[in-house]
């Protein structure tokens, strides 16, 4: 029987993880089967387990039930449990369930590597302080910013965030208060806001000059946040879709232990959304 693999979310009709992991095992020459699932609030547990009792290998887990995957999962890698998230579930050899929680490093290959950005010694702002924001922070600190600043509507969830970000320069601001902060190098839009193509009021210059921003969500046209940096004179404007086949790699990297080429895959991915 070929392995199989999943997404499991609500909704989940509308994912792209099956494309992107179709052309990852075409690429590896990996026999498996990728598809969808859908659970309710009420049986994501019940929905995984019947997946794994009749093969299932693995899944990937998205909204709204990354925290759920988390406590699932039998053992977490530490990028797990720094995000109090999980976003991969994997079968091991012994029949135990693991999480872990490749955002991070996704959107930091995104960054890095596909768009040549240098993070140490900069200003970054990211916007939103939801579980898709834990999942980067740990990362962003790896990489020895400058400062790093999470903005939130409600400040006490951007403060709740504080404590994952030890050993560099951060503090926790409302929306309103970036009226009165410093350019910054990057800015980060996690907010469930870009999910629904909307964005909280930013003042202008908030942007450094030759300034990068990334949105954690994808479509095939521009987001009103997208826009904005265009006006502020951004350089480098990156959606989520490459942070997206980024984390997927290593998820398929994770249960395959075969890390496919990310390049063709965000191109195929791009031409198929416009």
């Amino acid at each position: 029987m070929t392995d199989q693999y999943a997404v499991i979310g609500n909704p989940v009709a509308h994912s792209r993880s099956p494309f992107i992991h179709a052309r990852f095992a075409e690429q590896t020459g990996e026999a498996l089967e990728y598809g969808r699932l859908e659970a309710n609030n009420d049986n994501f547990d019940a929905t995984v387990q019947a997946f794994l009792a009749d093969g299932g290998c693995g899944l990937n887990v998205t909204v709204p039930f990354k925290q759920e995957a988390w406590h699932l999962a039998d053992v977490r890698t530490a990028r797990a449990d720094h995000a109090a998230a999980v976003n991969t579930l994997i079968r091991l050899a012994d029949g135990r369930l693991e999480g872990d929680n490749t955002d991070g490093v996704g959107l930091l290959r995104d960054l890095t590597v596909n768009h040549d950005l240098v993070l140490r010694g900069k200003r970054i702002l990211v916007l939103g302080a939801g579980g898709a924001v834990r999942g980067i922070l740990l990362p962003l600190v790896e990489q020895l910013p400058l400062e790093l600043v999470i903005a939130n509507r409600t400040v006490s969830k951007a403060e709740g965030l504080l404590p994952l970000c030890h050993g560099v320069t951060r503090h926790a601001l409302s929306f309103q208060d970036l009226a009165a902060e410093r350019p910054f190098d990057l800015i980060i839009n996690g907010t469930s806001a870009g999910l629904s193509g909307e964005m909280p009021t930013l003042p202008d210059g908030l942007l450094a000059d030759g300034g990068a921003v990334q949105e954690m969500a994808y479509g095939a046209e521009r987001s009103a946040f997208q826009r904005w940096a265009v006006e502020q004179g951004a350089t480098t404007v990156i959606d989520g879709l490459g942070m997206l086949v980024e984390q997927a790699a290593e998820s398929f990297f994770l249960w395959r232990g075969v890390r496919p080429q990310t390049a063709p895959v965000i191109a195929a991915l791009r031409a198929d959304l416009a």
